[in-house]
């Protein structure tokens, strides 16, 4: 028997690997499974080049629970290890430099195993004792048995054994017995070893018999050694790949498209990769990407090997240039990845490229699930977005589908405004806004259905890179103003009459909750509503845009929402309004008004008197002046208001088209939408 100490430069690399890298220790079921699969492999090619002659027999690997000695044993038929290449990759594992790394990475399971090569060491973060059985696969060679503590203390003695190949017994630490569990061996290695190219057996497969549970003598084989990225795709079929789409995720829909990825420069790259069906934009899910390393699981944590846009997807990437243990900021600094996740850019936009050529009416069919990861990916990478542009579709009220080409041909003799700025008009609601959309249809307007979340995101940008482009939603304004021909403005009420019915109205908005309604008065014509809310495109979309980004747009999200209530002065009953108002209300305001005009006057007769005296040069009994006539200004002006919201309050017409306007909108409710109902019942009364 050989004892020794193993070659370590420091002596903590144990305390290391059993506390420090504890939060990762599940994934040391993965690395002795990589070795005996790697193992195997060896012996396959050694015999295919006609270095091994003997027999290979059966090739798997069978992983082994015994709870009454505590042990988990992993066992491979490979090519196996001589006493001397125990000696040299078990025992001496030299780096330089050892305390400072562990000391930088002590919390980081993937940098230190991935750094130094230590997958075999991951056993001793479950294990309290590990031993090593094997013989090789090279003639007359002497089986050996290997043992270590956890500590750099090692036996080494020689033994028989029959059967070439490795067994590694993990003597199991009271702290994870958990890890002879039937159930958590098996969750572990659907996980990590799902589709490594060796059978992987863990015991039988089990049968129903007398109302329980037996085992069969068929092993039960946990992977699929042949899954479909690692095959043709000319060798696959469509419903090959709905196979496997459904292996990867049980519950899910059918995809919309896949997409093969088989790249062999300047890197390895091979995978597929899914569009979910999305029914709502709740559905989205990062995460659902497995990376793979020679088949063996990774991570699904993807993020800077996948582009933002496209950890929407589902599927699996596989490139052995991404090493098994891997860190974050290697991730973010490697330059192999960054061209695999530029390269997977690419091969996304060229394969949607081809099927929206090849078949553009199924593309189209797809749409309306497609769309939310198109917009993301051309919000968020600017390569992609580029691309992109020659299959982004723009969808119509009439559910009609357009490159932007094709839709600005549409619209550019139409809906091009005074100043040559192309206005694209859009809904985000096409029930709700349906009045807004029939009256732009009837001027020869065409207007595109952005109900997705991130639509309006998307219109930003496109208006910041093409220039002379405005999107503008259909109830920004009322339709004569929603693309300016001229500048002409048909009003013709008064000053006087504006006030009034300004006030009027505006007397009875201030009753809806967290909104601010501004009077404003157009002549829309006859056949026109007699009012209509508006909401301005600036402020309503940075508004929006304030609720998906949080605080960084937080000033426009704390306003109230604001709205233009624009009354029809064509409009019969704004007319027969206006005079009831007169009638009502004229007697009472006329000596207020002329109060007003001459305190006015007197106030300015006083500063045009005093503009060019400094403020220690004005009289104080013509400063007072100026004082008390403005103040009782206000009261007049109020005095005034409460005569119009008096007239209004008693004058249910007021209320009632206010409300139908609101109705319009989907924006009465509740005890307003009560009051309203009765009110109509009263009036057909």
């Amino acid at each position: 028997m050989k004892q020794g100490n193993i070659g370590v430069t420091s002596e903590n690399i144990f305390p290391v690997i059993k506390k420090f890298l504890y939060s990762d220790h599940e994934i040391f079921l993965r690395e002795l499974v990589s070795n005996a699969v790697d193992a195997t492999q060896k012996l396959k090619t050694l015999s295919s080049v006609g270095e091994f002659k003997g027999e290979l027999g059966e090739l798997k690997v069978f992983i082994k629970a015994d709870k009454k000695a505590g042990t988990l044993s992993i066992i491979d038929r490979g090519i196996g290890m001589t006493a001397e290449e125990i000696d040299k990759y078990i025992n001496q594992i030299a780096f330089s430099g050892a305390e400072e790394f562990l000391d930088k990475y002590k919390n980081d399971a993937n940098a230190i195993i991935g750094h130094f090569g230590l997958g075999f060491y991951s056993a001793f973060m479950v294990s309290k004792e590990v031993e090593i059985i094997t013989k090789s696969y090279k003639e007359d060679s002497q089986a050996v048995r290997w043992s270590c503590k956890g500590d750099p203390n090692f036996e080494l003695e020689e033994i028989e054994k029959t059967e070439r190949g490795t067994e590694i017994i993990l003597h199991i630490d009271d702290d994870n017995k958990d890890f002879l569990e039937d159930s958590k061996i098996d969750t572990l290695l659907t996980k990590y070893c799902k589709f490594l190219p060796i059978p992987i057996v863990f015991g039988k497969k089990k049968d129903w018999k007398d109302g329980k549970q037996i085992d069969t003598d068929e092993d039960n084989i946990i992977n699929n050694i042949e899954p479909a990225w690692v095959r043709k795709p000319a060798d696959l079929k469509e419903e090959d790949y709905n196979k496997f789409y459904k292996e990867l995720y049980p519950f899910a829909e059918d995809p919309l498209f896949h997409i093969h990825l088989n790249v062999d420069y300047p890197f390895n790259l091979t995978g597929i990769l899914y569009f979910p069906k999305v029914k709502n934009n709740f559905e989205l899910q990062k995460n659902k990407i497995q990376l793979y390393c020679n088949q063996v699981f990774v991570t699904d944590s993807v993020e800077g090997i996948v582009p933002e846009f496209l950890t929407l997807l589902h599927g699996v990437i596989d490139s052995p240039d991404i090493p098994l243990n891997v860190s974050r900021s290697y991730l973010q600094s490697d330059s192999n990845v960054k061209k695999i996740s530029s390269h997977i850019t690419k091969k996304v936009a060229d394969s949607l490229q081809e099927i929206f050529k090849t078949d553009r009416s199924q593309f189209e069919s797809k749409w309306d699930s497609l769309k939310i990861f198109i917009s993301y990916g051309m919000l968020t990478d600017e390569k992609f977005s580029e691309r992109a542009e020659k299959f982004n579709l723009f969808k119509n009220t009439d559910g009609k589908y357009f490159t932007a080409e094709e839709y600005k041909t549409l619209i550019e003799s139409n809906q091009t405004d005074k100043d040559g700025n192309l206005i694209y008009l859009y809904t985000n609601d096409a029930e709700q806004q349906f009045s807004y959309i029939e009256a732009a249809k009837s001027k020869g307007y065409d207007v595109l259905l952005f109900d997705e979340q991130l639509d309006i995101h998307l219109a930003s940008k496109l208006e910041q890179k093409n220039e002379k482009t405005r999107y503008v939603r259909v109830d920004a304004d009322i339709v004569d103003k929603l693309i300016l021909k001229d500048d002409k403005s048909t009003v013709s009420l008064s000053s006087d009459d504006q006030q009034a019915l300004s006030e009027v109205f505006r007397s009875q908005t201030t009753k809806q909750d967290k909104l601010n309604f501004l009077v404003t008065f157009d002549a829309i014509g006859v056949d026109a509503s007699p009012v209509i809310i508006t909401q301005d495109e600036f402020m309503r979309r940075m508004k929006e845009m304030s609720a998906m980004q949080g605080s960084m747009m937080g000033f426009y999200g704390s306003m109230p929402d604001s709205y233009n209530l624009v009354v029809n002065t064509d409009h019969e009953l704004v007319k027969s309004l206006l005079e009831e108002e007169k009638s009502s209300c004229a007697e009472a305001v006329k000596p207020k008004k002329d109060e007003i005009e001459n305190l006015r006057k007197k106030v300015d007769e006083l500063n045009t008197a005093n503009k060019d005296k400094k403020q220690n040069e004005i009289p104080e009994a013509e400063k007072e002046i100026i004082k008390t006539s403005n103040e009782r200004i206000s009261q007049l002006e109020k005095e005034k208001s409460e005569i119009y919201k008096k007239f209004a309050d008693g004058n249910d017409k007021v209320s009632q088209l206010i409300d139908l306007a609101l109705l319009a909108n989907n924006m009465l409710k509740g005890e307003a939408l009560s009051k309203f109902v009765k009110r109509s019942t009263a009036f057909i009364k």
